[in-house]
Order: structure tokens, then C-alpha cells, then sequence
């Protein structure tokens, strides 16, 4: 593979801080060592609805991803991103990401039989079907209670379908309400995805650096603080940040990238986006409320 010409001071093998998901880079950080940990069980026990939230780019669906490796072929997939539709426009949705077809007309009747039919059958032959929601916190209580009705396919025989939730903290919230009592009483699994440790953050940029043929010391101590100082710990803002600093670098002729380099893009501040720090929340408190757990039970 060429060596990439913007990044001609570091003979990499591919971009090493891409925004895009991909499970080939995950780095094992505690936090997703047990994020993961929890959606195994969500997936393996059968769990009917197994809830993962943290917030923008901690790596929740670089972990989804990784999860789906290991499932059996068995297992029907299918994914519903960023639905922000009606009752029976969710339905809809919900087919086409399986593959069914949806009988003509707009009768949700139909629909919904053509759904459990499906799920059902794939049962039936020895499988399972799983619908992974990612950004669900964007689903309205309508939504969530058509998808927990969706669960009464479920019988004592089995599960039969199960749902994966992924969002951002706003999900637990919303779980909270009262008239989503019931669906939050059929959440098996929950956990918080937080913010990477400083020491994390300096490794998961090593991490990402020598699998794309680095050394791993392309960047100065002192500007390894800076991006954690910088990011908070949240990977994609790290990525935004060590991406453009690789930039800098090369342009200066630079064979590592420094404190001042790294100030130097913090001043231009280009497309960094960072925000405002996340506040201060106790996610892990939230998710008990929303089983009437304690917290040890959604760690």
C-alpha cells in the first residue's frame, strides 16, 4: 500500500486517526473491555433488550461492529439508524432492514404479521433475529413502545427477537419516563460507555499509530497531555486532534509532533468542533433508576 503523500513525514500505512468506525483499530480501554464484556451476555443470554449509551464519539459503534464478528450465521441482523418516523413508518423501516417485504396498502396489521411471520420462521430454522437502533435516543415513546410491542413476539418457548439499543446518555432519560414503564422493565442489560482515562487516551494514540506501521512515538509527551487535556478523553475528538497535528507536522517537516504544533492547531481551530466539556453526570445511577436496580446490577 502507497505510503499517504499528506503524511509524508510519517511512513504510515493508512490513515491512523480516521473518523470513520472501524473495529480493526478498537482499542481495549477498561471501560470498552467491559462495555463489550456486557453486550457478549446481552447477546449470548438472550437478553429481550440489552441498552448501550455514552456519548458522541466514545466508540459505541466501532464496538457494535467488533460485536457482530461474532455472531453466528444463524442470526439474522438488521439496523435502524436515526428513525425519526411514524408508527407505521417505523414498521416500515423495520422490514427493510431484514429484507421482508411489506405488503401493499398501509394496513400495519399486515405488516406486523409479515414481521412475525419472519421472526418466527428464521426461530423456526434454528436462528435468531436481532435489530440493533443505533442514535435511539431520537426515538419518541411512540417509537419505543411499537418496538416493545414488537418483543410480544416472544414467547415461553424463547426469545425470538432482540433488540439492541445504542445512543447517547439522553436514551436513559427518556427510559425514565413513566410511560415507558414497560419498556424499560424488559431492558435486561445496560451500560454507560465513558470517557478514556488520561493514561488510556496516551495509549489508544500509540494503539493507533503502530498499527498502521508508527512507532508509536510520534508525538511528544507533552502533546499527548495536550490532547487529552484537549478531547476530554473522547475518541473522535482525539482523532480530530492528532489527524490535523500529523498535518501540521508534515507541513513543518517534522518527524514528531509537538506541544507547540498541537497549540498551533488548537489556535487555527480548524473544523475542531470541540464544545463545550460534557457535564458532569452519574449515567451508572441513571441506569438503575431505569431498572429499580441498584447499581452494581448495570456496571
Amino acid at each position: 500500500m502507497p505510503e499517504l503523500d499528506f503524511h509524508f513525514a510519517f511512513p504510515f500505512r493508512a490513515q491512523p486517526f480516521s473518523l470513520m468506525p472501524d473495529p480493526a483499530f478498537l482499542y481495549w480501554t477498561s471501560r470498552h473491555g467491559a462495555a463489550f464484556t456486557v453486550l457478549q451476555y446481552g447477546l449470548f443470554s438472550r437478553a429481550p433488550i440489552t441498552v448501550l449509551t455514552g456519548e458522541i464519539g466514545t466508540g459505541k459503534t466501532t464496538l457494535v461492529q467488533h460485536l457482530l464478528r461474532e455472531v453466528s450465521p444463524e442470526t439474522r441482523i438488521g439496523l435502524l439508524s436515526n428513525a425519526q418516523t411514524g408508527r407505521g413508518e417505523l414498521l416500515d423501516w423495520i422490514l427493510d432492514a431484514f429484507g421482508v417485504e411489506s405488503p401493499a396498502g398501509d394496513d400495519h396489521v399486515r405488516r406486523f404479521n409479515a414481521f412475525r411471520n419472519f421472526v418466527v420462521d428464521t426461530y423456526g430454522e434454528g436462528g435468531r433475529v436481532m435489530l440493533i437502533a443505533d442514535e435511539a435516543q431520537n426515538l419518541g415513546s411512540a417509537q419505543l413502545e411499537e418496538l416493545r410491542m414488537l418483543t410480544n413476539i416472544n414467547s415461553g418457548e424463547g426469545v425470538l427477537l432482540q433488540l439492541l439499543l445504542v445512543g447517547q446518555p439522553e436514551l436513559l432519560q427518556l427510559l425514565r419516563r413513566p410511560d415507558l414503564r414497560q419498556f424499560a422493565q424488559r431492558v435486561s442489560v445496560t451500560y454507560h460507555l465513558g470517557h478514556m482515562s488520561e493514561t488510556e487516551t496516551l495509549e489508544y494514540v500509540r494503539h493507533r499509530l503502530t498499527h498502521v506501521g508508527g512507532s508509536g512515538d510520534e508525538f511528544t509527551e507533552d502533546a499527548l497531555h495536550l490532547v487529552h487535556e484537549t478531547s476530554g478523553g473522547v475518541p473522535r475528538i482525539v482523532n480530530k486532534l492528532c489527524d490535523l497535528a500529523l498535518v501540521y507536522a508534515s507541513a513543518a517537516r517534522e518527524k514528531r509532533v509537538t506541544r507547540f504544533r498541537l497549540e498551533e492547531v488548537l489556535r487555527d481551530g480548524l473544523q475542531l468542533d470541540l464544545g463545550d466539556p460534557p457535564p458532569e453526570t452519574d449515567p451508572v445511577r441513571a441506569a438503575a433508576e431505569v431498572h429499580d436496580l441498584p447499581r452494581s446490577a448495570v456496571r
